[in-house]
């Protein structure tokens, strides 16, 4: 169709990876240990062992897809699914081995730091050798040459050869080259990993007006919340092959909740007759079931025992566990509002979750069942629930993976009052 503006059909990307076998050698008390007739046949098997060899494999195959003028297109999958493959390939930074692309307009890419700028060039040089290759005059460059430079903050260094930016200074500037400059096609490969939380809101706000301005985005992100704030459409990709493509929203629950690895409990019984038989997270508006729950969204924790033998006085503790094994939270059904209960055949408790404050990253969960006052725990389960907890964007501000962060955010907003 005429408003089509990348078509992609039967794309694919090789390369060839070489093996150097690694020689063996015998030892002279190996010699001596097994003689002569051991060290012919070892000088036998190495003799005929390949010194190398290659492998193909192919980074993208068979991939197509079509892109509508103005569409704002999320590219999501893990690491190694061929999407910053596909990207090179769009901003002509890669030739493919197979297939065809037709692309209607000027491209301007944000991939990895170091790609598109020339590192001995100053940041001005730089700003006016990218509007060259964009096809525009020194003229329309200099129209834009002062919001580049605000946008990035850089002004102290436009002089400097850019090989000595910082990469907080040097992705500013190429982020504000390829927005400003109006291409008509915009391709980003995870902005947001790089830079403080103002630099990430200035970024995610420059592709919405970009979007809104008519203009295509191709945005390549492991950040659901803002494939969800940004895209009308995505796009899965899983071993360098298309698996999934529709709606922005979609294709993120797609996503989030293939990894079966992610999977509902199997059930155990202890050895005082109480059995834990369900545990998972629930959606608290829509009631589904969520394997990957999202950083400050509203989720509830549903657990189902059966209990052969009445237990009186029973007590529920959910101990919640980070990557690497340190307690991060813990749930008490008495702190939580629940009186100690009697615990005879089925019984469900649900924990509310309101705004889900742990910090983005892999977690597992442990559910105990107690008696009040008494030391003895009558149920231990480990790894009743795994999961990991997605990035959002709260107060126009991203939460990702950062270490630095800490466990859990104990704040919900701040304000400056001057004096």
């Amino acid at each position: 169709m005429s408003d089509t503006i990348i078509r992609v059909e039967n794309l694919g990307k090789k390369y060839i990876i070489g093996h150097q076998q690694q020689e063996k050698y015998t030892a002279l008390r190996d010699v001596i240990a097994n003689g002569a007739k051991g060290l012919f046949k070892s000088f036998q098997n190495q003799k005929f062992k390949p010194a190398n060899y290659q492998e193909e494999f192919w980074a993208l195959k068979d991939v197509s897809f079509e892109i509508k003028q103005g569409d704002r297109v999320g590219i999501i999958g893990r690491n190694g699914a061929g999407k910053s493959t596909l990207l090179k390939i769009l901003s002509r930074i890669t030739e493919p081995t197979q297939g065809n692309i037709k692309i209607k307009g000027r491209v301007a890419s944000l991939l990895e730091v170091g790609t598109g700028f020339h590192p001995e060039l100053t940041g001005r040089e730089n700003i006016y050798l990218n509007g060259a290759i964009l096809g525009m005059s020194k003229a329309e460059i200099k129209s834009k040459f002062d919001e580049i430079v605000a946008f990035a903050e850089v002004e102290k260094f436009l002089d400097t050869p850019v090989k000595r930016y910082s990469s907080g200074m040097y992705v500013r500037l190429a982020f504000a080259v390829a927005a400003h400059l109006e291409p008509e096609i915009l391709i980003v490969d995870e902005v947001l990993a790089v830079g403080d939380v103002e630099f990430q809101k200035k970024c995610l706000g420059k592709m919405q007006d970009v979007a809104q301005g008519g203009r295509t985005v191709l945005f390549v992100s492991h950040n659901m919340a803002a494939i969800r704030q940004l895209c009308n459409s995505a796009i899965l990709m899983k071993n360098g092959t298309l698996v999934f493509e529709g709606g922005a929203e979609q294709v993120v629950n797609h996503y989030l909740n293939a990894d079966q690895s992610k999977r509902l409990f199997s059930g155990v019984i202890s050895r005082y007759g109480i059995e834990l038989t369900e545990v998972l997270l629930q959606d608290s508006e829509t009631g589904d079931i969520i394997y990957s729950p999202i950083f400050n969204h509203n989720y509830l924790l549903k657990l189902n025992l059966y209990a052969h033998e009445p237990l009186t006085d029973a007590a529920i503790v959910v101990r919640i566990y980070d990557a690497m094994g340190t307690l991060a939270s813990s749930i008490c059904s008495i702190e939580e509002g629940v009186a100690p209960f009697v615990l005879t055949k089925k019984v469900e408790i649900v924990f509310t979750l309101s705004k889900l404050q742990l910090f983005p990253g892999q977690y597992r969960a442990s559910v105990l069942v107690y008696r009040t006052n008494d030391p003895v725990c009558y149920l231990e389960t480990e790894d009743a629930l795994t999961f990991e907890i997605y990035p959002a964007i709260v107060n126009e501000a991203m939460w990702s993976y950062r270490s630095d962060h800490g466990l859990v955010r104990i704040a919900d907003c701040g304000s400056v009052v001057y004096q």
